[in-house]
């Protein structure tokens, strides 16, 4: 099993490779992973979002939401696996922040999924192009800036799906779906 996740992890970077480099991508990508560092993107979105459509409560179920979401993930699901970074900082041609917590699962990812699904349930399947796809650029800057595996990026992407539909259960008993 080790073997395929290394060879998906090998494969997913040296198709990266072929457009790092590009000085668009590259900006759009590093954009998009300090968007992710600490869930701003996420909470940004759901502050603008929920005073348009004038829904405060769920403001604060999605700033609860990606709390939690962070505890079990940083603090607990990290520190279970504990595997290696691709690089130590990142890859020497972005300017990122080094993460303190292992590579597996992927925070980013697993945050981005968990909103854009928590979002998704929200305002509907017409909404999906959006958060998905916001959720798909934060989640593939970090394999892009070489500071997670693409394997790390699709366990956090799970990750998130699974907290998101939990979360959805609880929202909608306090009257917030």
């Amino acid at each position: 099993m080790t073997s395929i996740v290394g060879a998906f992890d090998d494969w997913a970077d040296a198709q990266l490779e072929l457009i790092r480099g590009t000085p668009t991508i590259d900006r759009l990508m590093t954009a998009a992973t300090h968007a992710g560092e600490f869930s701003v993107i996420w909470h940004g979105c759901s502050l603008l979002r929920g005073i348009i459509v004038g829904r405060p409560d769920q403001i604060v179920a999605m700033a609860a939401g990606i709390g939690t979401e962070s505890l079990i993930v940083n603090q607990g699901l990290k520190r279970l696996f504990r595997r290696t970074r691709p690089t130590e900082s990142g890859d020497e041609r972005f300017d990122i922040r080094t993460p303190l917590t292992s590579s597996f699962p992927s925070g980013h990812a697993s945050a981005a999924a968990f909103a854009a699904t928590v979002l998704v349930g929200w305002d509907g399947r017409r909404s999906l192009p959006l958060w998905g796809s916001l959720a798909t650029l934060v989640a593939v800057s970090r394999p892009y800036v070489r500071i997670h595996h693409a394997s790390d990026v699709v366990g956090g992407a799970l990750v998130g799906v699974a907290l998101a539909a939990g979360a959805r259960r609880v929202m909608r008993r306090f009257g917030v779906g």
